[in-house]
C-alpha cells in the first residue's frame, strides 16, 4: 500500500515561507506609509500655502466633499453608474476579443486577411471615434459602454491571438497524431495553455475600460464620475473634481484586485 500520509514540512521550507510572509508584510507596510506620507505632505503644503488649495485642493476638503456627496445621495449614484458601465464594457470587450481571437486561430486565411486591419485599428486613437459612436448609438449609456468595449477589444484580440500562436507546437502535433479534431485541440491544449495570456489581457482591460468609460462620460453623460469631473471643472468646484478622481482611483484599484484574485483562483484550478 502506498504511504498517503503527508510528510511534515522541512525546517528550511518553513523558514522560506516565513521569509515570504515577512517580505509581503514589509511591502504592504511600505505602501501604506508611502500613501500616508503623500496625503500628509499634500495637506501640510495646502495649510502652509506652499500650494494653492483652491487649484490643487487638499485631503480634508476632498473628504468633506465625499461626505457631502454621500449625504446628498450622489456618491453611490454616480459611482454606481460609472462602475456598471465599466464592468459591462470590460466583460464585453474581453469576451468578444477572446472569441475573435479563437476565430482567427481557427482560420489561418482569415487571420492573414485581417492582420493589417487589426494593426491599423490598434494604432488608431479610439477616442477619436467617440463622436461617431454617439451619433450611431445616441446619447446614453450604450454609447459609453460601446466606447469602453471598442477601446479594449482590439488589444484583447491581438494579445490573446498572440498567446494562442505561441502554444507549444509539439503538443498540437501529438494530439493530431492521435486523430484529435481542431475543436479538441482548442479545448485541451490552446485554451488551457493560454490562461495566463487571457488573465494578462484582463488586467490590461481593467485600465482600458475605465479610460473608455470616462472619455465617454466626458462627451455625453448626465451621471457618473466623469460627469462630476466635467461639471466640477465647469463651475470651478475643483474639490469635486479631485474627490471624483479619488473615488475613481479607489474603484479602479478594487476592480484590479478582483482580477488578481480571479487570477489566483484560475491558476490554482489550472
Amino acid at each position: 500500500m502506498p504511504d498517503t500520509e503527508k510528510r511534515p514540512a522541512s525546517a528550511a521550507y518553513l523558514a522560506y515561507l516565513e521569509q515570504r510572509r515577512c517580505s509581503r508584510r514589509r511591502v504592504m507596510a511600505a505602501r501604506i506609509l508611502l500613501l500616508a506620507g503623500i496625503i500628509l505632505l499634500w495637506e501640510a503644503a495646502a495649510v502652509l500655502h506652499w500650494i494653492d488649495p483652491f487649484i490643487t485642493s487638499q485631503p480634508t476638503r476632498i473628504l468633506r466633499t465625499i461626505v457631502t456627496l454621500y449625504r446628498e445621495g450622489g456618491l453611490f449614484l454616480h459611482a454606481g453608474v460609472t462602475i456598471a458601465e465599466t464592468v459591462a464594457g470590460f466583460l464585453l470587450g474581453t469576451l468578444a476579443g477572446t472569441l475573435v481571437a479563437v476565430i482567427l486561430w481557427w482560420s489561418d486565411f482569415l487571420a492573414e486577411v485581417l492582420e493589417p486591419y487589426l494593426v491599423v485599428l490598434n494604432s488608431l486613437p479610439k477616442i477619436a471615434l467617440g463622436p461617431v459612436l454617439i451619433v450611431w448609438l445616441g446619447q446614453g449609456m450604450q454609447s459609453i459602454v460601446a466606447m469602453a468595449l471598442f477601446v479594449s477589444l482590439i488589444v484583447t484580440i491581438i494579445s490573446v491571438y498572440a498567446g494562442f500562436s505561441q502554444v507549444d507546437e509539439n503538443k498540437i502535433k501529438l494530439l493530431i497524431s492521435f486523430g484529435a479534431t481542431k475543436l479538441q485541440i482548442l479545448r485541451l491544449v490552446i485554451l488551457p495553455a493560454s490562461i495566463p495570456t487571457i488573465v494578462s489581457a484582463l488586467k490590461i482591460n481593467v485600465g482600458l475600460a475605465w479610460v473608455g468609460v470616462i472619455v465617454g462620460e466626458f462627451l455625453v453623460s448626465r451621471a457618473g464620475l466623469g460627469y462630476l469631473i466635467v461639471y466640477g471643472g465647469q463651475v470651478f468646484r475643483l474639490d469635486l473634481v479631485m474627490a471624483s478622481v479619488i473615488i475613481l482611483s479607489a474603484a479602479a484599484a478594487l476592480m484590479y484586485q478582483a482580477v488578481v484574485l480571479l487570477e489566483k483562483y484560475v491558476l490554482q484550478w489550472r
